[in-house]
C-alpha cells in the first residue's frame, strides 16, 4: 500500500480524469497492449461494478488486475478457484477459539478492495454462488451476522472459455451481477514482440515494484470520481434508447434469455461512467452503443439452433444495434 493520504482534499473533475490516465500509465509499465481491459476495470470501478475478464491462459488477465491494484493503491487479494474450493474459503468462517471457548469469524480473502477471483469456472457452481452476496450487498452474512466488505469493492474474475476442459458454466444469477464481461485476445504479433523484449530485459511480473508501477490515485479519489459518475445526466430519449436495446435482444429469435431489466441499468451506469471519462456532463448515444457489447454480452443466451449455427452473441448485438433507431 502506498501513503497516499485517504483524506485527500476534493479534487476537480479534470483532476481526477488525469489522475484516472496516469493509472493507465502505471498499469501500462506491467501490462502490453491490453489498453481496451484498463478502460473496462476503471468504469467497473467507477460504477461500483463487476468484471468478468475471459481469455485463454497467459494473456496477462491476472497480471492486469494486479497492477491495477497497485496503481490504485488498493489492497487486493486472489483465491484460485479450483474444483475442491468451498464456499467458506471465499467468505470466511466461524473458527473454534480454544482459549475463550467460542466461535470466531475469520475474514475469507472477499475483505478486500480488488478481489481477484481466479480461473472462477473451474469451480462448482455452490462455491461461485458465495460471491453473489458479497457482489451484490457488498457484505457477507454468517451465523445470521452481516458484515460490510471493504469500500471501494470490485470482484474481477478471470474465466477460461467455456469450451475448455474442466470448466463449469457460470450461473445465470452471477452472471447477471457482472457488470462487465471483457474479452482478452491473443496479441498481435508487435505487442508480443514487446512481451517478449520486456521479459528478455528482466521484467519479472510477481515483482511491480521493480517494474515501476506505483500508486497515484487512492480510495478517497476514486470515491471522488465515483460521485462525479453518479451525476452525469440522462435525457429521456438516451433512457429510452438503452431500453429499447435491451427489450430487442428479448425479440431475437435467435435468443432463448434476453437482457433483464438489471442489464438495463447496468448499460446505464457504465454509460455514465464512459461519459464523464469522456468529459460529458450527460450521456449520448454513442456513449450507450459503446457499452453494449461488454455489458450484455454475457447476460444473452442463445437457442440451442443459433448456437449449432454458429451464431455468436457479440453478432447478435450488432445487428440490434444497427436496427434499433438511434434518438436525435
Amino acid at each position: 500500500m502506498s501513503d497516499i493520504s485517504p483524506e485527500a482534499p476534493r479534487a476537480s473533475d479534470d483532476e481526477l480524469r488525469l489522475a484516472l490516465s496516469r493509472v493507465r500509465t502505471e498499469v501500462g509499465k506491467a501490462v502490453v497492449g491490453q489498453d481496451g481491459a484498463v478502460t473496462g476495470l476503471l468504469i467497473a470501478l467507477l460504477a461500483r461494478g463487476h468484471v468478468l475478464l475471459e481469455g485463454v491462459p497467459g494473456v496477462a488477465k491476472t497480471l492486469l488486475v494486479r497492477s491495477l491494484a497497485s496503481a490504485l493503491s488498493l489492497d487486493t487479494k486472489r483465491v484460485q478457484f479450483t474444483p475442491d474450493l468451498m464456499p467458506g474459503d471465499v467468505t470466511g468462517s466461524l473458527v473454534y477459539d480454544g482459549r475463550s471457548g467460542e466461535f470466531q469469524f475469520r475474514d475469507g480473502p472477499v475483505f478486500t478492495n480488488i478481489l481477484l477471483a481466479d480461473e472462477i469456472n473451474r469451480t462448482p457452481p455452490k462455491t461461485q454462488s458465495a460471491l453473489l452476496e458479497a457482489m451484490e450487498e457488498r457484505q457477507v452474512s454468517v451465523d445470521g451476522l452481516s458484515r460490510p466488505l471493504p469500500d471501494p469493492f470490485l470482484v474481477a474474475a478471470t474465466m477460461n472459455p467455456i469450451e475448455y476442459e474442466g470448466t463449469y458454466m457460470l450461473p445465470e444469477a452471477q452472471l447477471d451481477r457482472f457488470l462487465l464481461k471483457l474479452t482478452l485476445d491473443i496479441p498481435e504479433r508487435d505487442v508480443e514482440i514487446a512481451v517478449l523484449a520486456r521479459h528478455a530485459a528482466g521484467f519479472n511480473p510477481r515483482d511491480l515494484g521493480a517494474a515501476g508501477v506505483t500508486a497515484v490515485l487512492g480510495a478517497a479519489q476514486l470515491h471522488q470520481a465515483q460521485a462525479a459518475v453518479r451525476a452525469v445526466g440522462a435525457a429521456p430519449d438516451v433512457l429510452a434508447y438503452a431500453v429499447d436495446l435491451a427489450r430487442a435482444t428479448r425479440q431475437s429469435p435467435s435468443v432463448k434469455l434476453g437482457v433483464s431489466p438489471r442489464g438495463s441499468t447496468a448499460l446505464l451506469a457504465s454509460a455514465k461512467a464512459w461519459a464523464w471519462l469522456n468529459g460529458f456532463a450527460s450521456i449520448t448515444p454513442d456513449h450507450v452503443q459503446a457499452m453494449v457489447l461488454p455489458v450484455l454480452r454475457h447476460r444473452i443466451q442463445l437457442r440451442p439452433e443459433a448456437e449449432l449455427e454458429g451464431v455468436s452473441v457479440d453478432s447478435i448485438l450488432r445487428g440490434i444495434l444497427s436496427q434499433v433507431q438511434v434518438p436525435i
